[in-house]
C-alpha cells in the first residue's frame, strides 16, 4: 500500500519498556484496535482479534486483499486481476466486531492515539497495528522512477501486461523493425525477477508465437540483469544454479555481475558501459519500508524499516505494533528477518495474541519466527523449494509443492478454484487465457 502520509502532531520519542498491562479504553466499554493495511500481516492480525472483545477497524487504500506472490502471473497473462484479489469486506462479512474503512492514512498522532485518513472521520485507537507493506527501492539509480515498470500492485501488473501486449501489436502492424521493441529487461535476480523471466519466456515462446504468426517472435528477448554473481539470494548454491540453468534453457539471457548504472527511455545502461536497448524495463530489484514509517519516532534501517521489540511493539509505545515489511525484527545473530509473506503472517498472528493477552492482563511470549522454507517457480514444471530439515525439491516435485502452498494461502474458496482451473487449463493447453489489453479510453 503506497501510503499518503504527513507528520502528525505529538509523535513521542520516549523509550519506556513494553508492558503486559492492558491499555485501558478511554471512555468506551470496549477497546478499539486500528489495523493499517490488509496485506498478510494486517489481515492475520485482524482475523486473530475476532471474538477478543475489541472493536477492530481495518483501514486500507484498496478495498481488497491482494495475493502478491502471484502478481507476476497477472503481468504475464496467466491469471486475471480478480483471481488474486479478495474484497476485504467480504472477508469480514458477518463479523460485527470488525469494521472496514476504505481510505489512505494521512497522519498519525501517537499522543492522542488518532489515525488521520483521507476520507471519513479520524480513527481513535487503544491499540494500533501498522502493517502497510512496502514500496519500491530504486537504490538512487537514475531513471528508475521515470522509465521502469514497477510490480507492486494490481494496477502495476495490468499496466505492464497491457504494455507488453501492445509492443507485440505495434511490431505486427509495422513492417520495419524497431530496435528493442520486443525486448524486456528485468532488473533484479530475486524470486520475483526469476519467476517473471520464466513466465515471460513461456508467454512469448508459446502463446504470442501463435497469436502473431507473421511476426518473427524469435527476435523477442527476455534479459535478466543481476548485480551479484548468482540469482535467488538466500537460496542454496544448488538452487541458484538450477534456476540459472532452467532460465537459460528457456531462452532467457541472464547477465550476472552486471550492476545497473541508469534506466533510460530506450533501455538500460550497465555499469561496465554496456547498453541493452529495450522498450520494456521491469524493476524487481528491491523493496523498502512503506513511507508511513517516516511518521514514527526513533531510528530506522537503511531500507526504512522500523526496529521493534520482542513483542513487535514500537519501543516506548506498547500500544503500537509494527508487522510485515515495515518492521525490523531481530532474527538472531544480528540478522533481521527477511521481508517475506510468512514473516508478515506470523507477525500478524503474534500481535493478535499479544493484544488478547494484554486485554486479559496476562503476559505474552516474545515473537518467534518459524521458518517454513522458501521457494520460487521458474516456469512450467520447474521450481526450487527449500524446506526445513534440509529438504530440497526441484523440477516437477518442487513445482507441485509451489502450487499447493500458494493455493493453501490464497484467500477465498472461489479464488482457489479459479486459480486451480486456470493453472490446469494452462498446463494442458499451454494457453494463457488473460491476454487482453485493458485500456481506459475515457
Amino acid at each position: 500500500m503506497r501510503a499518503l502520509c504527513s507528520a502528525g502532531a505529538g509523535i513521542g520519542h520516549d523509550s519506556a519498556m513494553a508492558t503486559t498491562e492492558p491499555i485501558a479504553p478511554r471512555g468506551r466499554p470496549r477497546p478499539r484496535v486500528v489495523v493499517v493495511g490488509a496485506g498478510f500481516g494486517g489481515l492475520n492480525a485482524a482475523l486473530g482479534l475476532i471474538g477478543s472483545g475489541a472493536e477492530v477497524t481495518v483501514v486500507d487504500r484498496d478495498n481488497y486483499h491482494g495475493f502478491w506472490p502471484l502478481l507476476y502471473q497477472v503481468a504475464t497473462a496467466g491469471l486475471a486481476p480478480e483471481d488474486i484479489a479478495h474484497p476485504i469486506r467480504s472477508i469480514f462479512a458477518g463479523r460485527p466486531d470488525v469494521t472496514v474503512r476504505h481510505a489512505a492514512v494521512t497522519g498519525i498522532d501517537l499522543e492522542r492515539r488518532v489515525v488521520a485518513v483521507d476520507r471519513g472521520d479520524p480513527l481513535e485507537y487503544d491499540y494500533l497495528v501498522l502493517a502497510p507493506g512496502s514500496a519500491t527501492a530504486d537504490f538512487d539509480i537514475p531513471g528508475v522512477a521515470e522509465h521502469a515498470f514497477a510490480l507492486k500492485t494490481l494496477a502495476d501488473a495490468v499496466h505492464l501486461r497491457n504494455h507488453v501486449l501492445e509492443c507485440f501489436e505495434r511490431a505486427d502492424a509495422q513492417p520495419e523493425k524497431v530496435p528493442g521493441l520486443l525486448t524486456v529487461v528485468l532488473v533484479g535476480g530475486g524470486p520475483t525477477g526469476v519467476e517473471m523471466a520464466g513466465a515471460l519466456a513461456e508467454l512469448i515462446g508459446t502463446n504470442l508465437a501463435l497469436d502473431f504468426p507473421h511476426l518473427e517472435v524469435s527476435d523477442a528477448r527476455v534479459v535478466l540483469v543481476e548485480a551479484l554473481d548468482h540469482l535467488l539470494g538466500g537460496f542454496s548454491r544448488a538452487s541458484q544454479e538450477e534456476a540459472l540453468r532452467v532460465l537459460r534453457t528457456k531462452g532467457v539471457e541472464v547477465l550476472l555481475e552486471a550492476p545497473l548504472a541508469e534506466v533510460r527511455a530506450d533501455g538500460v545502461l550497465l555499469a561496465d558501459g554496456r547498453a541493452v536497448v529495450a522498450s520494456t524495463v521491469v524493476w524487481t530489484a528491491g523493496v523498502r519500508a512503506n513511507p508511513l514509517a517516516e511518521l514514527l519516532p526513533g531510528d530506522r534501517a537503511r531500507n526504512g524499516t522500523v526496529p521493534v521489540g520482542a513483542d513487535l511493539s514500537l519501543p516506548g509505545r506498547p500500544e503500537v505494533f509494527v508487522v510485515g515489511d515495515m518492521a525490523l525484527v531481530d532474527g538472531g545473530e544480528g540478522r533481521p528477518l527477511p521481508q517475506l509473506a510468512q514473516v508478515a503472517i506470523q507477525g500478524g498472528r503474534h500481535v493478535a495474541r499479544v493484544i488478547r493477552s494484554r486485554l486479559a492482563g496476562a503476559p505474552a511470549p516474545a515473537f518467534r519466527y518459524h521458518n517454513h522454507g522458501i521457494m520460487a517457480t521458474i516456469g512450467r514444471r520447474a521450481a526450487v523449494a527449500e524446506l526445513p530439515g534440509r529438504i530440497a525439491l526441484r523440477g516437477t516435485v518442487g513445482w507441485l509443492a509451489w502450487l499447493v502452498v500458494h493455493l493453501v494461502f490464497l484467500i477465498g474458496f472461489r479464488n482457489r478454484v479459479v486459480v486451480l482451473v486456470n493453472w490446469a487449463w494452462n498446463y494442458i493447453t499451454w494457453d494463457r487465457a488473460s491476454r487482453v489489453i485493458m485500456v481506459d479510453r475515457q
